[in-house]
């Protein structure tokens, strides 16, 4: 049986909630959800979903870089976002951060999510 490696990036927000930014698991490594959110203090960085994508997405690669992987590791992906009516701003900034061949993807439109935030995303690591 493979063994579990957690870790909590101390570049992201030092969040008090029971849970790992990264789990390694055997070949394959899974990220909590991750909105944009600030580091320091751990609000929104806007309101404005382009700015909430923008710094999602700078979020998972300042993970990414704390685990010395990069973007081509990332094999799958899920986008949550609350109004459908983003999908298209949601769209560029994540290719604009990925690059092909694009990791599997889903996108499900939510209700709510932490903070009141937009946009989250979660990512499956090949290592």
């Amino acid at each position: 049986m493979a063994i579990s490696d957690h870790y909590f990036s101390p570049r992201l927000h030092q969040s008090k909630a029971p849970f790992s930014h990264f789990v390694r698991h055997g070949d394959l490594g899974y990220t909590a959800g991750i909105i944009g959110q600030r580091a320091d203090d751990g609000s929104l960085v806007s309101d404005d979903v382009a700015e909430q994508c923008e710094a999602m997405m700078s979020n998972l690669q300042t993970l990414l870089d704390d685990l010395e992987l990069n973007s081509s590791n990332v094999l799958r992906t899920t986008i949550y976002l609350t109004d459908y009516k983003d999908f298209d701003t949601i769209n560029a900034i994540y290719a604009e951060h990925l690059s092909e061949p694009f990791p599997v993807r889903t996108t499900v439109q939510v209700a709510a999510l932490p903070l009141g935030a937009k946009v989250q995303i979660d990512t499956v690591i090949g290592l």
